[in-house]
This record gives structure tokens, sequence and C-alpha cells, in this order.
């Protein structure tokens, strides 16, 4: 892939080089082509959209709405494929609210596959989580930007601009991930709920290594997914499968790697040297009688 000068892969659901009447229209009209509940774009802002679907970040196409992962609900079968057995009847049902025992929600699941029987009565479920990538710097600027004028702005420079976005992969797992786990995949692990995440080759590899399982013994699947161009459109890919143990992935996620004491307690020496450099008195009173 080429070296760009800007952050922009998508906006609206097209490349910002694709002048074709279609994406012309998506952006005119603020459009989401993937699935979103409602026909517009409506993240950050329902009235005022920051409708950048992805990024590039050096050679990966990095997701940046979750939404995005919905193109063609390949997801939803994929998951079902890990949630029950082929011949099974399923829906899926958005944005579900799941509650601890004292009736307090431990958020929203993403996405819940019920199959259900001839009657339409459920008898099995499981929940699937999309995680989407944070990011640091200002995106928004180079949006408006391109915005103003498509067609002139689709090979903008802007990369001498402060406040470049980029994807902060550490907040993603720290902020989103590991909460969505602990509380929501806790509940669901003690239903002997299975639970699928989908999420980013680039977001995936910079999380711990995670002890895989086989499927049948697994209560977790990490689908992994890539985009790929093709005829002048990203299409969403999955490249990969993970089968792991709850109990195991997250502690696995949430443990922390531990750096040295040493160099703690140096970074604790400097700034009491910056201290006592700066200021002559004690911040202490020995005896004050």
């Amino acid at each position: 892939m080429k070296t760009h000068l800007q952050p922009l892969a998508e906006v609206f659901g097209y490349l910002i080089t694709d002048q074709s009447n279609t994406a012309k229209r998506s952006r005119s009209r603020r459009l989401c082509p993937f699935n979103n509940g409602v026909p517009n774009c409506t993240k950050d802002k329902a009235k005022n959209p920051l409708g950048t679907c992805s990024v590039f970040h050096r050679n990966d196409v990095v997701i940046t709405c979750p939404i995005r992962f919905r193109q063609d609900w390949i997801i939803a079968d994929h998951a079902a494929e890990f949630f029950f057995a082929p011949k099974a009847t399923w829906t899926s049902l958005i944005e579900v609210r799941l509650n601890d025992r004292t009736g307090r929600s431990a958020g929203n699941i993403d996405i819940v596959l019920a199959a259900y029987d001839q009657a339409g009565r459920i008898y099995d479920f499981g929940a699937l989580e999309v995680q989407a990538v944070y990011i640091s710097g200002n995106v928004r600027d180079p949006f408006r930007y391109y915005m103003k004028n498509p067609k002139a702005n689709q090979s903008m420079d802007w990369s001498n601009r402060p406040n470049y976005p980029r994807p902060d992969y550490l907040s993603s797992s720290r902020k989103r991930l590991a909460p969505q786990l602990l509380f929501k995949g806790g509940i669901l692990s003690s239903w002997n709920k299975r639970m699928a995440v989908a999420l980013s080759k680039g977001f995936f590899n910079t999380l711990p290594p995670l002890k895989r399982t086989k499927k049948e013994l697994a209560d977790v699947a990490w689908m992994i997914y890539d985009m790929r161009l093709e005829a002048k459109r990203f299409r969403l890919e999955r490249v990969d499968t993970v089968f792991t143990r709850f109990e195991t992935a997250l502690e696995q996620i949430t443990r922390p790697a531990p750096g040295k004491m040493q160099d703690f307690l140096e970074l604790l020496q400097g700034r009491l040297h910056e201290q006592r450099g700066t200021s002559t008195r004690s911040n202490t009173i020995e005896r004050p009688l």
C-alpha cells in the first residue's frame, strides 16, 4: 500500500478518491452504507456526524467506527458458526441492555444472536461485541477540510499538521475492551453463554498473546478482520479466528506487564531533584511549636 499524506481512508462509506455518483450522494446526504440503525451516519453527532469510517496508519487501514464492521453482516454469520449448530434458525438483535443482579446496567451488548424454534421461542443465544479503535489526535479537522471540496481535496497533504490522527490501541484495549470483558463478559460467562469479539488485525496484534483452545472447548471467539481493496472499495475480510477460554483471556488482557522497579525509582529520584532544585523551602513543618 502506498504512503498516504493524509489520514482519511473512507468517508461515509467510500474512499475519499471515489468521485462516483454513489459516493457523492453518500457524502452529500451523510449516509451510512453499513447497516446503521438509521440511513444516516450518526457517529459522534447525529446532526453533524464525523463520517470517517476508517483511517490510514502506516500500511494498515484502521476501522474507527464500530458500524463499519456490519458490512454485509458477515460478522453475524461468523459468530453464528461459533454459537449454534449449522442448521439453526437465528436472528440478530442490536444494542440489548444487560443488567447485573441488582438491576444496574452492565452496558449494552452490541449484537445478540438468538436461535429460535418453529414456534418462535428462543432456546439459545450468544453475544457479539464489536471493537473499533480509538483515535488520538484530531481527525475532525482533516474531515472538515476534505468535505469542503471532496474532489479538490482528495489529494490533500496533512502530514505536517499538528495532532495528526493515529490509532490509540492501548486506550482501546484498556478503556473499552477490558471493561467489556470484565462486566458483560463476566455475566455471560456465569450463564455459560458464548461471546464473540470482532476486531481488526492491527488491534488484535497489539494484545498480549492469547492462549488458544479448541473451538468446542472455547467460550470466546476472537474474529479478526482486515480490509481488502476490491473494485475501488474496501471490503471487510476475516483473516483468522482465535478460540480461547474466557477466564484465561481476561487474565491475559487485564494483567499488566510490569517494568523494572529500579526504573521507577530513578524516575522518582529525578522528580525529587527537580523539586529540590526549584524550591529551597520545605513543604512540611517539622516543629510547628
